[in-house]
């Protein structure tokens, strides 16, 4: 445990330290968030397309975070040796991943309260009490770990430069069918289902129905994002290789 906490303290205090990081993690999703609800790129089922948008951009911040940027930073520490140091150390891969995430956690909760304040700004009206709030922040915790997992399981195998490929791709096609920007009602049916299967469009869709419609998450999006988010890192720990 105290070799967890230590390095889950060194991951906090190396994501806040990284200031230029940190503002461009949280600028693209504000830059997002304003386009796309002040202009009709995209279709809105709502109304007021702030209450579409901002939902879908709160997931888009924790896949960008958690998935690529975790991804990709982990990946070139790998490449460079810098966790090379860590493999003889009490850590150990499960721990490590643990530490990860729990830092990648930190930086989501400034994103998502920033993008909070900014869509309200916008004339967003979120549909939820202190039980919505509970669920919205239940399944932006599980979507979080579950792409942390997928993230560090490729960081941790793939080189460094085909790490960063892979993670923008895979984050082009999430983003392009999960939900986040493009509703799943303009998917065919098939590809709906299989993108409410994975963590981006189950917590995506989960945030478009408690903050969006006002409804309940559907059992399946909830199994989803429970697998997931104990699937993926226990994955992560058992592939992830320091050199």
């Amino acid at each position: 445990m105290k070799a967890w906490w230590a390095q889950t303290r060194a991951e906090v205090r190396m994501t806040l330290r990284r200031g230029e990081t940190l503002l461009l993690t949280v600028g693209i999703p504000v830059l997002l968030l304003v386009f796309f609800s002040l202009s009709s790129v995209t279709a809105s089922p709502l109304a007021h397309r702030v209450d579409f948008i901002a939902p879908g951009v709160l997931a888009l911040a924790v896949v960008s975070t958690s998935l690529v940027a975790l991804s990709i930073g982990t990946g070139f520490e790998r490449t460079y040796g810098v966790l090379r140091r860590l493999h003889v150390t009490p850590l150990g891969r499960p721990r490590l991943i643990a530490a990860k995430i729990a830092g990648v956690l930190v930086t989501e909760a400034i994103q998502v309260a920033v993008l909070s304040l900014v869509a309200l700004a916008l004339s967003w009206h979120p549909r939820h009490g202190l039980t919505g709030a509970l669920t919205v922040g239940a399944a932006l915790v599980l979507g979080s770990i579950g792409c942390a997992g997928v993230g560090l399981a490729l960081a941790g195998r793939l080189r460094a430069e085909v790490n960063l490929a892979a993670s923008n791709g895979l984050y082009v096609i999430l983003l392009l069918v999960s939900g986040i920007v493009v509703p799943l009602s303009s998917l065919p049916g098939p590809l709906a289902r299989v993108a409410t299967a994975l963590p981006p469009g189950a917590m995506a869709d989960a945030l478009h129905r408690v903050l969006g419609n006002g409804s309940a998450v559907a059992g399946g999006e909830w199994i989803a994002l429970v697998a997931w988010a104990l699937a993926a890192p226990l994955l992560a720990a058992r592939v992830f290789r320091f050199d």
